[in-house]
């Protein structure tokens, strides 16, 4: 990994790590609609590896897989963001869905039920699953959230000690990764058991679908509704659940 002279090898680094790349992106493929290629993927995050690379001498210590997993991963969103992958409607319905529980959490002072968001939304629940569906890559982080686009600040402001911070900085800080602990530690319990197995555990969705005894689009249902309840909470920000 290091030259005789103490400095990083490149060459060494980009060739242990391609694998890496590879597995990123099918592990990020997974929950993406089909338009959306493998290839272009791992396209972007051989740059995002690169990029890692080249800057790794620069982040005073830290684990350069850490570091890389980062800038991969950081490379490959803003290859979606580009190419629009998710269309405009379907990020607006995806908001919808979370205004709605963020009220129905309020109200009720526990997660709503699938039933009653599909209620407050005035769709079937036939119609709401469909819907989830179509948002599968729904993310827990987008660009747009990182501003003040409708006035009403952006959520993350309220963990970043620093404004002038770079976003990806703000994504390692300590409070707002305790913020996402917090909020998948309220999740309903198959959504927990989930995130668990797609996250930690990383398995794909096929074979959380095998664990949970669901089909896999059922799994990419559950996830994306998962995706929205955490996104509502972290935009509510003070809710905690039942005392």
């Amino acid at each position: 990994m290091y030259t005789v002279k103490g400095k990083v090898n490149k060459d060494s680094l980009l060739s242990e790590h391609m694998p890496l790349v590879k597995r990123l992106a099918h592990h990020m493929k997974a929950k993406l609609p089909p338009s959306v290629e493998v290839d272009d993927l791992v396209q972007a995050g051989m740059i995002g590896l690169l990029d890692a690379i080249n800057r790794y001498e620069e982040t005073h210590g830290a684990q350069f897989e850490t570091y890389a997993v980062m800038r991969i991963r950081g490379a490959m969103l803003d290859e979606l963001r580009s190419s629009d992958w998710m269309p405009r409607t379907l990020r607006q319905d995806m908001r919808k869905v979370e205004n709605a529980m963020s009220v129905l959490q309020q109200k009720l002072g526990r997660p709503p039920s699938e039933s009653e968001v599909a209620k407050s939304l005035k769709l079937s629940l036939e119609d709401y699953q469909q819907m989830l569906g179509e948002g599968g890559g729904h993310q827990l982080l987008y660009y747009e959230d990182f501003k003040d686009e409708e006035g009403d600040g952006s959520f993350l402001d309220r963990y970043a000690h620093d404004e002038e911070a770079d976003p990806l900085r703000a994504l390692m800080d300590t409070n707002f990764r305790q913020a996402v602990i917090n909020a998948i530690d309220v999740l309903p319990p198959r959504e927990k058991l989930l995130m668990g197995l797609y996250y930690e555990e990383e398995l794909n969705l096929k074979e959380i679908g095998a664990v949970m005894g669901v089909s896999e689009s059922r799994v990419s249902q559950l996830h994306t509704q998962a995706v929205s309840r955490l996104r509502a909470t972290l935009r509510e920000g003070a809710w905690t659940g039942p005392a």
